[in-house]
């Protein structure tokens, strides 16, 4: 479970581009590919590097007018897919 204190970097085993305030990541185990957002895409940036769940959620609070409740939430539910599908990964 991805905690505000969870430290998550992207894996290796993608490749993503840029498509003009959009990201489209392809997983390289399982050839599928991925799009995010904007704000998805913010998020994708941060954790091009490893970075905890509590500073992202600041950022994107500084960067967007959001509730941080639900900020937090939809980054947890947005790094739990992103696990899940194996482009992100956890770190001690």
């Amino acid at each position: 479970m991805i905690a505000l204190d969870t430290k998550v970097v992207a894996t290796k085993n993608q490749i993503s581009t840029d498509m003009s305030d959009e990201t489209v990541i392809l997983n390289l185990q399982n050839g599928v590919y991925y799009g995010l957002d904007p704000v998805g895409t913010f998020i994708w940036k941060l954790i091009q590097e490893p970075n905890d769940v509590r500073a992202i959620r600041d950022a994107v609070l500084n960067e967007y007018d959001v509730e941080a409740e639900r900020c937090e939430q939809d980054i947890v539910n947005l790094l739990q897919e992103l696990l899940e599908q194996g482009l992100v990964e956890v770190q001690a």
